[in-house]
């Protein structure tokens, strides 16, 4: 099995890298959106896409996820967001056919992020890590917290 590890830089990033457990074992790469000071492991295997904040270098976005997604054709796409995450769930999911898994990131604690809003219908598997959340995500698996 292929990983596409999807992620924001910064907290989203710490937060996906404590999964590196589940996922170390897999064929895996990362995505970012913006540049940032890579651990030794993740130094040949990391794409940096375009920074987009809901304005249309989403539509950047999209195009960046086809043309990774189809030449590394993993078969998960794993994201604790935030905005990366959503155009490649869309291209992952409804071109290539890829499993989603997305964790509601660990400082939405009484409400939804809009990433995790939106991921909540992209994704196969939903997590969230604080019980609070279950009243706004009843399908998904609370996982309590990553950090």
């Amino acid at each position: 099995m292929k990983v596409c590890v999807v992620s924001s830089c910064g907290g989203h990033l710490t937060e996906v890298r404590q999964l590196l457990q589940a996922y170390r074992e897999y064929e895996h790469f990362y995505v970012l959106n913006d540049a940032a000071i890579l651990p030794p492991d993740m130094r040949n295997c990391t794409y940096f896409i375009k920074h987009s904040e809901r304005d249309l270098l989403f539509f950047v976005n999209l195009w960046e996820a086809f043309t990774i997604l189809r030449r590394e054709k993993p078969q998960a796409i794993l994201s604790t967001g935030a905005g990366p995450a959503v155009p490649f769930a869309l291209v992952g999911r409804f071109l290539f056919g890829m499993r989603v898994i997305f964790i509601e990131t660990f400082t939405r604690a009484t409400a939804p992020s809009m990433t995790g809003k939106i991921m909540y219908r992209l994704a196969h598997r939903f997590y969230y890590q604080w019980e609070a959340l279950g009243k706004f995500f009843p399908k998904g698996t609370f996982c309590g917290p990553l950090v």
